[in-house]
């Protein structure tokens, strides 16, 4: 079982970096790990990645030595049981505007007492029932990372119920879906929709809750870690690539 380093830095509330990456090719991975991210997020929501292709992309993130969280495609057992038994160290769940739907996510992430997460030892996370039954269960239930998107005015209108809920980890605001729950779609740079979420990350740390979210510049970045923020989204590799292919192109022509 490899130690879930992402987890362990948000105990200790250190900032933790990575990227979304939509693309299957495990070198990836291993490059994200090489640049010093501390993970990458396996967008299985938007793009064409496969659970048989986030498996290995797993793999590539563990040799790498960073942690795999997968952003499953809904909030339903059956998206997370199968990114956590796959190995991920972590899931990010979209949109979650309740209390309730905060406590079903909670819940399907580990196994009894704590939650109701389906139960097979002959998985990869349990390599494959090589792992003692009651090691295994005890381990991934203290080793999950929990993830949780608020990204609507109703999850909004809801942050103190959901803010009270135990087993989630991080509340990470996803900037460009709540831009078009609050009528300015992608435009994340608004003041109004900056406003809200500088109240979210207020609030949270008034409770003592880690808030994580997604940022494209450096600029932006420093910017929610000065204001509490400690799970950072950097981009997507796809346009890392494109950012870094186009700058490339522009220098030399």
């Amino acid at each position: 079982m490899q130690n879930n380093k992402l987890l362990h830095k948000l105990r200790k509330r250190e900032v933790v970096i990575g990227p979304f990456c939509k693309l299957a090719e495990p070198a990836i991975y291993e490059l994200a790990g090489l640049a010093g991210f501390d993970f990458a997020i396996i967008d299985l929501e938007h793009g064409p990645l496969s659970f048989e292709s986030a498996q290995n992309a797993i793999r590539a993130c563990e040799l790498a030595r960073i942690s795999p969280v997968i952003r499953v495609p809904k909030n339903e057992e059956h998206y997370i049981l199968r990114a956590l038994d796959i190995g991920a160290h972590g899931v990010q769940v979209p949109a979650i505007n309740t209390k309730e739907q905060a406590e079903k996510l909670a819940q399907a992430c580990r196994y009894y007492p704590q939650g109701n997460r389906g139960v097979c030892r002959f998985v990869r996370a349990a390599e494959y029932s090589r792992l003692p039954k009651t090691d295994y269960f005890q381990y991934a239930n203290a080793n999950v990372t929990v993830i949780a998107h608020l990204e609507g005015v109703e999850g909004i209108n809801n942050l103190d119920a959901i803010l009270a809920v135990e087993g989630i980890d991080v509340l990470f605001i996803g900037p460009y879906d709540l831009s078009q729950s609050l009528g300015i779609p992608g435009k994340v740079d608004h003041p109004e929709l900056i406003a809200k979420m500088r109240s979210i990350v207020e609030k949270a740390g008034e409770k003592g809750k880690l808030i994580g979210t997604f940022v494209e510049t450096p600029a932006a970045a420093k910017d929610w870690i000065k204001r509490g923020v400690k799970y950072i989204s950097y981009s997507v590799d796809v346009g890392l690539i494109l950012e870094k292919f186009t700058s490339t192109v522009q220098s030399v022509l």
